[in-house]
């Protein structure tokens, strides 16, 4: 492609991370797709969206790589099936049974590892804070930290920064912005329970539709419940 500046996105097959790969290739960066999977219940749809997304900017590096062993470990209604998922909540303080304890963490030592080995100058990651469930690993804070990990832990020619664009936007936003950018919202998978039509309860669902509805949009998403969550 003759970039000179090359990135690792994350791309989970979500509308968050959808934004983020066309901001990224909006920027003229070379784009290298990486997509982990861990078991989760959505497994096998997310990895259709993500290579749907893939096929439709036509992205020529991707990688998926299997870690397993976060649904051994346990700890999250994603991965372990006794674990209800619980209905959407907009008021709720605790961190939701969906926290997949420390996934962040690893799909970023995956994306740094790989971005040394391409030589990349920067990991993207859809993370936003400001309009999501709680979960610790979506922290602005966490990702700085993290990058100072990354640049003490590689070579010393190395230097990746964490971009996270999303990171301070409201869900609202992130579909105006998507829209802005032609991001093919249809072609994204959000929901956490659902393989086939998205649940509509979920936190995932609930967030992404309210912002669509804030926005003034229709989800191109086809649900079995489609509450008015504005």
């Amino acid at each position: 492609m003759g970039n000179s500046r090359k990135a690792v996105v994350l791309m989970s097959g979500g509308m968050d991370s959808a934004v983020t790969a066309a901001i990224v290739i909006n920027q003229n960066y070379e784009i290298f797709a990486l997509h982990i999977t861990y078991e989760q219940r959505t497994q096998e749809r997310e990895l259709r969206a993500f290579k749907e997304l893939c096929s439709y900017y036509k992205i020529e590096n991707s990688l998926i790589v299997s870690i397993d062993y976060l649904k051994k470990i346990g700890g999250s209604a994603l991965v372990e099936p006794s674990i209800e998922i619980e209905l959407a909540n907009f008021e709720r303080k605790m961190i939701p049974r969906t926290y997949v304890p420390f996934r962040n963490g690893n799909l970023l030592s995956i994306a740094a590892s790989w971005a040394e080995v391409v030589s990349a100058n920067a990991i993207f990651i859809g993370a936003v804070e400001a309009d999501s469930s709680g979960y610790p690993d979506c922290r602005k804070s966490f990702f700085e930290a993290f990058e100072k990990a990354i640049n003490e832990g590689t070579k010393p020619e190395t230097n990746i920064k964490i971009m996270t664009p999303l990171i301070n936007m409201s869900k609202k936003d992130i579909v105006l912005l998507g829209l802005e950018l032609g991001v093919p919202f249809e072609l994204t998978w959000s929901c956490y329970k659902e393989i086939e039509f998205a649940c509509g309860e979920c936190d995932s669902c609930a967030l992404r539709l309210r912002g669509f509805q804030q926005a003034g949009a229709e989800d191109p998403l086809k649900y079995l419940r489609k509450p008015n969550y504005l």
